[in-house]
């Protein structure tokens, strides 16, 4: 490896590290060292916790089939609300009060992530008829140009998961870990890091 390249990663973590100041502000003090060091990071992270709470204020019931959300039209709206809102100014305010220079950006900004409706598939542990979970997109594409823009710029990007069909302009919810994985992918990064509370 050419010693004067910046080492890469991406890390991923969920609401539960959001909701956590503590936790994230020692998360993201360990983030802006590897970048005052030379590191390259995209942050992922995503918001579980914080929908519930929110469909729950609003009146809807989270439903969700072996751990993974049905997203219908309300839902989305949470979720917009949720990732590209609150969560990604608190992120974004976070790495700030960290050192870092951190930009908040959507997976539908420039078409970071493009994706496709999910179709209805068969869940081995919800019996035998497919299950369609509604507006979840499976992705088609990373494009990291504005990953890599931001980099250049000394920037840290803040991705939240939405995606999009850019010949549709839906948007999609995509579950974080399958987003961050996709992203490290695409850009070839040295490390992928995912923190979880999920056992195993």
């Amino acid at each position: 490896m050419n010693a004067t390249k910046p080492r890469t990663a991406v890390l991923k973590f969920g609401g539960e590290v959001v909701a956590d100041a503590a936790a994230l502000a020692g998360v993201l003090a360990d983030v802006a060292a590897l970048v005052a060091s030379g590191w390259h990071l995209v942050l992922c992270h995503g918001g579980g916790p914080q929908a519930n709470a929110l469909q729950e204020r609003l009146g809807l019931v989270p439903h969700k089939v072996a751990g993974r959300r049905i997203t219908d039209a309300a839902t989305l709206q949470v979720m917009k609300c949720v990732l590209a809102g609150e969560l990604s100014v608190d992120v974004a305010a976070a790495g700030a009060a960290a050192g870092l220079k951190t930009v908040g950006i959507s997976g539908v900004s420039a078409g970071l992530v493009t994706a496709r409706r999910r179709p209805p598939i068969v869940i081995a542990s919800a019996g035998p008829d497919p299950i369609d979970f509604g507006l979840v997109g499976d992705i088609v594409e990373i494009r990291t140009e504005l990953l890599t823009h931001l980099w250049a710029g000394g920037y840290t990007p803040v991705v939240n998961t939405l995606g999009i069909d850019p010949t549709r302009g839906e948007v999609y919810n995509i579950n974080a870990d399958t987003v961050a994985s996709a992203i490290a992918a695409a850009l070839k990064v040295d490390h992928l890091f995912l923190m979880t509370g999920v056992p195993g």
